[in-house]
Formats: structure tokens, sequence, C-alpha cells
């Protein structure tokens, strides 16, 4: 008899810990699901030490996604995009951007402008960096609503880049993005005032 009644109130209680489990889980869901841009924006950072574990590939795709909606320029989408997880190509990556931090990545996007697509203005100007800038943001953004770290990496060894990965004649590599999971802290942002930058 104790032994059923001791079963009855340990099923309960389980019960009601799971229960209480499950109201956590679903807020926090709601509370992520309704942060706003503005945090978002808050929550991305310059990232410059990694965690030594793999990105599930669920969130790479995801993230995907989100760059491969980016608007661009007459919808010229002059871009193309690298993902480098392999080893030797993270070795050959690494060679254009020698720095210890960056070998913590466990994976890697480079992103490149394709010459030959890019919208051009009628007074010459080329628009194809400000596209990849555009599609680079939505990534690091997506990165971060993720749980991963990223930074824009743009000064590395292009001309070596382009000839280790043997890219084509129009192809420009413009911004090389580690991403992972953060093993550092932001760092508070230091940001002009709106007075400085609002013209009204």
């Amino acid at each position: 008899m104790r032994e059923n009644l001791f079963f009855t109130a340990f099923v309960c209680l389980f019960k009601g810990i799971m229960y209480f489990c499950s109201k956590i889980i679903h807020h926090s869901f709601i509370l992520h699901s309704f942060m706003s841009l503005l945090d978002l924006i808050q929550r991305r950072y310059s990232c410059r030490t990694y965690q030594p574990l793999g990105v599930e590939q669920e969130k790479i795709a995801y993230v995907m996604e989100c760059v491969r909606l980016a608007p661009s320029a007459v919808n010229k989408q002059p871009w193309r995009f690298h993902l480098i997880s392999e080893p030797a190509d993270k070795a050959k990556l690494q060679e254009c951007y020698d720095r210890e931090w960056f070998k913590t990545a466990p994976l890697y996007i480079i992103a490149s402008v394709l010459h030959d697509e890019e919208w051009v203005r009628a007074d010459g100007k080329h628009h194809g960096d400000i596209d990849v800038a555009i599609a680079v943001e939505h990534l690091c953004l997506a990165a971060t609503e993720q749980g991963l770290g990223t930074c824009w990496v743009c000064n590395f060894d292009a001309a070596l880049l382009k000839e280790r990965f043997a890219l084509p004649a129009d192809e420009e590599p413009a911004v090389v993005i580690p991403i992972g999971y953060p093993a550092d802290e932001p760092r508070q942002k230091k940001r002009k005032p709106i007075g400085e930058i609002l013209s009204a």
C-alpha cells in the first residue's frame, strides 16, 4: 500500500515538474519569438573567440535562407557564398588571415561580389559591394538570433584567397565571416550619438 502511495506521489511530482518546465520553455520561446529588431541588433557583436563546438546544419540553413532573401539593387543578387568547414579548406583560408582568434571558429562563410552581375548606376557607381554588405548583415543578425557569434573580416589577403580557392575572374571575395558559438563576452558598443549622424 505504501509503495503504491509513494509511486502515485512520485508520478504527481514528476508531472508537476514537467508542467513547470514546459511553461518556462514556452515562456522563453514567446520572449524569443517577439524579440524586437533593436534587441537583436544590440545583441550582435564582433565575436573573436569561439567554442570548440560544431554548428547544427539546420541553423546554417536558417541563416542562409535569411541571406537568400536579402534585397539588392534591381534585384540582381550579385553574390556567391562559400561555406568553409573542411579542415583542408579552413587551413587555406587561415593562410589568408593569420590570426589566432580566427582559427578558433568551427566554420567560415566567404561572401563574394559577382562583378559581371552587379547593377551599375548611370554615373558609373557599382553597387555589388553594397548588395553583399546588406546580405552579410542579414547573415550576422540571423546567426545572432540562433545563438551564434560572427565577425566581419575584411582585412584578409584577397588575392591569396582568390588563388587558393580558384575563384573565377569576375568573383571578388569581399568579406569572410567566422561563425560559431561564442566563447567571449560582448564589449560595450561605441556609437556616435543620433545628433551627429542625422540631419533634419
